[in-house]
This record gives C-alpha cells, structure tokens and sequence, in this order.
C-alpha cells in the first residue's frame, strides 16, 4: 500500500495551533497527527482526496 504525503497534497496547511499543527483543507479537520494518518485510522483506507500539488516550476513561463 503506497503511503500518502501530505505535504504534497494541495489540501494540506499548517494551522500553527500547538495541539492541533496539521490541518486538511479539504477534508476540513486539523489534527494533531498528519491528515493521512488520522484518515487511515479512522476508515483503514489511505486518503482518495490526495491531489497532488502543481510542481512551481512547471508554471514559471
């Protein structure tokens, strides 16, 4: 089973609460543990809403 990054996923922040420093945008949770994580342990599947974030150099013209 492929493991998923979060700080590669477009909904990932950092919410800079000391309890809680992870956060999904697009799951809308924060979480002391990375998003993934919390996720594969509350359903035992890996994250479906990874989407992966564009590569900044790709974009530059």
């Amino acid at each position: 089973m492929k493991r998923v990054n979060c700080y590669k996923c477009e909904g990932y922040y950092v919410t800079w609460e000391e309890g809680m420093p992870h956060g999904c945008r697009i799951l809308g949770f924060k979480s002391k543990l990375m998003p993934s994580l919390s996720v594969f342990r509350s359903s035992g599947m890996p994250c479906q809403y990874f989407t992966e974030k564009a590569n900044k150099k790709e974009k530059a013209p």
